[in-house]
């Protein structure tokens, strides 16, 4: 009889999936991460982030590819138009809207749960977080909450869904992920496909807002010149 359980984890190579991957390898085994390629703009870089991260935790690495979502032009981080603000200040509903891509979270975790009943799994794991629930609805509690309740009748297996720091605000997880050694250094939490991360997108603006309020925004400057992850 197994004491410890089993995850399915969704990786995005950003902070929030990076921790919560971290943390499921911590409590019990990862039986695989998931990375979706959907024709957004970061594909390439979330996809080497996603695998640097899982070769250093040591967890099973997956891309699947989703080409049909590719044909949602509306969403910015699809089409190539993101909105670049001056401060994390800036970010709300309306930047929410230009990069928010329909049903991607039901998408994700819907194929999640097809991997979690084929291999076992006990529950599947994101990174959601409570500042970013209040913009992005299926990042919220309730979003999982539905979720959870549909369910028994979309498996025959007992899985659940949930978020490692669901309630936690973005530097607390930053904070979380540095103490516990999650390898922060090779994230890739940028909207855009460049060199570097811009700094400029909503994406990157929360990342390094988080860093800097946690207090390890220089130290991992430091780590990530030092490694040059993506050169």
């Amino acid at each position: 009889m197994r004491n410890e359980e089993r995850y399915i984890v969704l990786l995005s190579g950003g902070l929030d999936s990076t921790v919560n991957l971290k943390l499921a390898a911590q409590k019990g085994e990862v039986l695989l991460a998931l990375t979706y390629d959907y024709g957004q703009m970061a594909r390439e870089r979330e996809i080497k982030s996603s695998a640097l991260i899982c070769e250093r935790i040591g967890a099973p690495h997956k891309v699947v590819e989703l080409p049909f979502l590719k044909d949602l032009r509306k969403s910015g981080i699809i089409r190539g138009e993101v909105p670049l603000l001056k401060d994390v200040e800036e970010a709300g509903r309306e930047t929410m809207e230009k990069v928010w891509v329909p049903a991607r979270n039901l998408v994700f975790i819907s194929i999640a749960v097809a991997f979690a009943e084929e291999m076992e799994a006990d529950a599947i794991v994101c990174g959601f977080n409570k500042e970013e629930a209040q913009t992005f609805p299926d990042n919220s509690p309730e979003f999982v909450a539905k979720f959870n309740s549909l369910l028994p009748y979309a498996s025959l297996k007992e899985i659940k869904l949930f978020s490692f720091t669901q309630d936690l605000e973005k530097w607390e997880i930053a904070k979380l992920g540095w103490e516990i050694e999650a390898p922060l250094e090779y994230c890739w939490p940028c909207y855009l496909g460049g060199e570097e991360i811009c700094g400029k997108c909503e994406s990157c603006l929360r990342f390094i807002n988080a860093l800097k309020l946690a207090g390890i925004y220089e130290l991992w400057r430091e780590k990530r010149e030092c490694l040059k992850p993506f050169s």
